[in-house]
């Protein structure tokens, strides 16, 4: 979890620069706010993609039944301590 975390600290940020920089360099006359705007509005819609796609992913996997898939009787306590003890 911890080197997913760190992956994306390094990914969103280094993708922003990385846009900031081709578009400074191939739209010279476009000011550094438009550039700016651009690069934050391309890396926010890279985000929501991969988050939709791993959303998606997670649904299709490991859920057969969305509406009924926790036990009878299971409380969210239960709930997230099993969730917790199945990471671990």
């Amino acid at each position: 979890m911890l080197l997913t975390l760190a992956g994306g600290a390094l990914f969103f940020p280094g993708l922003f620069a990385l846009c900031t920089w081709a578009l400074r360099r191939s739209r010279p006359a476009w000011t550094d706010s438009d550039c700016l705007m651009i690069s934050t509005r391309l890396v926010s819609s890279v985000q929501a993609v991969l988050a939709t796609g791993s959303g998606i992913v997670v649904v299709l996997s490991s859920c057969s039944d969305v509406v009924n898939g926790r036990g009878s009787g299971e409380t969210l306590g239960t709930s997230l301590s099993a969730a917790s003890s199945q990471q671990k």
